[in-house]
């Protein structure tokens, strides 16, 4: 799975960070089709850094904690995986130590559904939404909510450069009970 590519992960718990984001191929990234918005920012470092594709610029929160990043759906999608991009040897004081993820119809309901704490992270964290029962491989939901619960050296305001929503990409044949991978049996396997 993609969370194997952070260096450690124990209990909430994750240090290091990957490099190069790797997802598996079953996942699609869904960011483009949520509307987004943060509680607070810097003037040059908005919500439109989180999703540049630029590990140079960053959204930089301005105000008081938590920090805020609203992920809103046109309509219920299954979500599996959140991946943010820190730089604890850039950022330092700025970089986030506690992150809480939230799901929800709106922000009028919004459960907690995981909280991770970070350990000098450099790099991409993979967050794995999937639940303690293993028939909970994804989160159905119209929002997502990421919280920035405290930062490294007790820093007031964060940084995040980039993050990313994956969920299951849909079957390519509609109605189609099996997942086909071969060539060959995708080509056979309705009827004219």
């Amino acid at each position: 799975m993609a969370t194997e590519s952070s260096e450690g992960e124990d209990e909430g718990k994750i240090t290091g960070g990957s490099q190069h984001l790797v997802v598996e191929d079953d996942l699609r990234e869904l960011g483009k089709k949520a509307a987004w918005s943060v509680s607070s920012c810097k003037t040059g470092n908005c919500v439109a850094s989180l999703r540049d594709d630029n590990l140079d610029t960053y959204w930089q929160s301005d105000g008081a904690q938590p920090h805020l990043v609203n992920i809103q759906f046109q309509k219920k999608v299954k979500l599996q995986l959140v991946v943010v991009y820190v730089d604890f040897k850039l950022d330092e004081s700025y970089t986030p130590s506690k992150i809480l993820i939230r799901a929800g119809d709106g922000f009028h309901n919004l459960k907690d559904i995981k909280t991770v704490e970070l350990v000098k992270p450099t790099g991409w964290v993979y967050i794995s939404l999937s639940g303690n029962d293993p028939r909970e491989t994804f989160v159905n939901t119209f929002m997502l909510q990421i919280a920035v619960i405290s930062n490294h050296l007790n820093g007031r305001d964060t940084h995040v450069r980039q993050i990313k929503v994956y969920g299951p990409r849909p079957n390519p044949i509609p109605h189609q009970p099996f997942q086909f991978t071969s060539t060959e049996f995708i080509t056979y396997s309705s009827v004219r």
